[in-house]
């Protein structure tokens, strides 16, 4: 049976309406919508049809919740994601929009995630807000993808992050207490030697999913650039980096650099992310924008859910501009 207006998930609604729009508004045949978005032409048809019995379609596409349905369409083809979920809010304030958010990317996880899975978690403030909307998740196995950084404003743990969402839904957990960040490589090293540590990373290669943090390298953007002290900072500033995904580092093209700077974290590395299915971040806050561009870029991060003010700028073109705007 086919989900209602009211009862689909944020995916199925975005997919409805991105056949919706290309249908209606860019004179797109079933047939090629069929082939481009590699679904059936039935599915196709059906979705049309529950887009016109719903009221999706009338004169515009259109919802009257809190997903802009077109702005995710089109961030989701602009960008090449395998999901987009834009969150139309007034909100400007950090707190405000991590819980709109943390709800959002809470009910994708939910509509999305199946008992096969293997969840894995970063740790992040924006991560930490999809766990309150995670009650009615598939009881998947869960894996902490990341040691916690001490910081006094700081609500959940890496570690609680996964406990609190295995006893929500039931799923196995794998955890560990570990720091994200060590003094040097060796003593990272060492600390992945033991055997709860060496547990959770040689669960990574079965992760299917992951949900992690994305930073801006600077001040009050990224909790891993506020942890590092100074040389550090001028350091991977000087390899250009301008995004932080989990401890791994990114130049505005995409690349990875800074490796000797993530072989000193207890995180997932470059390669084990590039290995997961699907990959979510939950950026917010314009100043991030070039460093969700380079995530992207990157192949890293392959789904998003955001908000429209950071959805307009990364369609608009202007991403370098608005981000060193709002950051000054």
């Amino acid at each position: 049976m086919e989900p209602t207006e009211l009862t689909a998930g944020p995916a199925q609604l975005v997919l409805t309406a991105t056949v919706a729009r290309r249908y209606y508004v860019d004179g797109r045949s079933k047939v090629e919508i069929a082939d481009e978005l590699r679904i059936s032409r039935f599915k196709v048809a059906r979705l049309l049809d529950q887009a016109l019995a719903t009221g999706l379609v009338r004169i515009e596409i259109g919802h009257p919740g809190t997903i802009d349905t077109d702005l995710s369409s089109r961030l989701q083809e602009q960008l090449d994601l395998r999901t987009a979920i834009v969150v139309r809010t007034e909100e400007s304030d950090p707190a405000a929009l991590r819980t709109l958010l943390g709800r959002a990317a809470g009910d994708l996880l939910t509509e999305t995630v199946g008992r096969q899975d293997v969840l894995g978690f970063a740790w992040a403030r924006a991560v930490a807000s999809t766990v309150p909307a995670l009650g009615g998740m598939a009881p998947a196995s869960l894996v902490q993808l990341t040691g916690s950084l001490p910081r006094d404003d700081l609500s959940m743990t890496s570690t609680e992050i996964v406990r609190d969402i295995g006893r929500l839904t039931g799923g196995r957990v794998t955890f560990f207490y570990a720091p994200f960040l060590l003094p040097d490589e060796e003593t990272a090293r060492t600390l992945r030697r033991q055997p709860e540590i060496a547990r959770a990373i040689d669960q990574f290669r079965a992760v299917t999913k992951a949900v992690v943090g994305l930073g801006a390298w600077g001040q009050g953007q990224s909790t891993i650039y506020d942890a590092m002290g100074a040389s550090e900072r001028r350091a991977l500033g000087k390899a250009g980096v301008v995004a932080d995904v989990s401890g791994v580092f990114l130049d505005e093209s995409g690349a990875v650099v800074g490796q000797e700077q993530t072989a000193r974290m207890i995180c997932m590395n470059a390669d084990q992310l590039s290995e997961v299915e699907d990959v979510l971040a939950i950026p917010y806050g314009v100043a991030k924008a070039a460093a969700v561009l380079a995530a992207v870029r990157s192949g890293l991060v392959t789904s998003m859910v955001t908000h429209d003010a950071m959805a307009r700028v990364l369609l608009g073109g202007s991403v370098l501009t608005e981000s060193r705007r709002s950051a000054g």
